[in-house]
């Protein structure tokens, strides 16, 4: 796996995949620069009546139900995008906290619209239950991943995934990550990384960043952007401790951490296990 996840970077670096975004405006900054800063270019157009033509230029589509406003253009934006081959990755920001977003995301999936969710505990669980969860933005613990029950959530996802036809990618402090036959766990990262806003925003845009270069490997490409979220988060959590820097500051040293990522440093500090 760490050859595969070199070549996912290699790709993007050589490719230079154009993500359009359909995100989250408390986060449309963020996840802008860190599409630039990991090798892609970014796009971020709203409007129903230039989506379709936009799309079309794009190598992948990154949806985030805190753009929920925008329903009509993210429906015609993923047919294009499915219509085209190219990957859609779905983020269900806080699913679980409204009939809108979960009744919209089923929508999407129940059309097969979808090539990768990407989520957190809550939201995924939400998805996958069809049912009513009081839970926001933030993942509640009791949905929490652990040890204790990895196998069992590893199962579940597996299932998930067959029934959706796509990528699943659950992530926290621990990600595990499923194509309904295999299954990948990542460890690591860094605790600064649930004190900002939109770090699971960008997460999914760094995964449509490798999945628009590497669309034959979506699996390999969502391990990829879990690993180097969570290696260049604890690289800038050692910068900001470093320089007694706060939270804005990490913010600023994750981004740089992805703009200067050499693949070479994942070698070492990959911490990968394949179930």
């Amino acid at each position: 796996m760490i050859d595969t996840i070199k070549a996912v970077l290699e790709n993007t670096q050589n490719r230079t995949p154009m993500v359009h975004s359909i995100t989250n405006n408390v986060t449309i900054n963020d996840c802008a620069n860190i599409i630039l800063a990991a090798g892609g270019t970014a796009i971020m157009a709203q409007d129903e009546r230039e989506v379709e033509e936009i799309t079309s230029h794009a190598q992948a589509l990154v949806l985030n139900m805190g753009a929920v406003r925008a329903q009509e253009a993210m429906l015609r934006a993923a047919k294009i995008a499915r219509r085209n081959g190219n990957p859609v990755v779905l983020d269900p920001v806080a699913a679980g906290a409204s009939t809108l977003r979960r009744e919209m995301c089923s929508r999407l999936l129940s059309e097969n619209l979808v090539s990768v969710i990407r989520g957190n505990a809550s939201e995924v669980r939400a998805l996958a239950a069809g049912a009513e969860q009081e839970t926001g933005v933030e993942a509640s613990a009791l949905d929490s991943v652990t040890e204790d029950n990895l196998q069992e959530s590893a199962a579940w996802l597996r299932s998930f995934s067959r029934r959706t036809g796509a990528v699943v990618m659950l992530t926290g402090a621990m990600d595990v990550i499923t194509d309904g036959t295999r299954t990948a766990v990542v460890r690591g990262g860094s605790a600064y990384l649930r004190r900002i806003t939109g770090a699971g925003c960008m997460l999914t845009s760094l995964t449509g960043v490798y999945c628009g270069a590497n669309p034959d490997t979506l699996l390999e490409a969502a391990v990829t952007a879990s690993e180097v979220m969570k290696h260049c988060g604890e690289t800038a959590e050692a910068r900001v401790r470093k320089e007694m820097e706060g939270t804005a500051s990490f913010r600023t040293r994750l981004i740089d951490a992805v703009s200067l990522l050499n693949a070479d440093e994942l070698t070492p500090n990959l911490c990968l296990q394949i179930l």
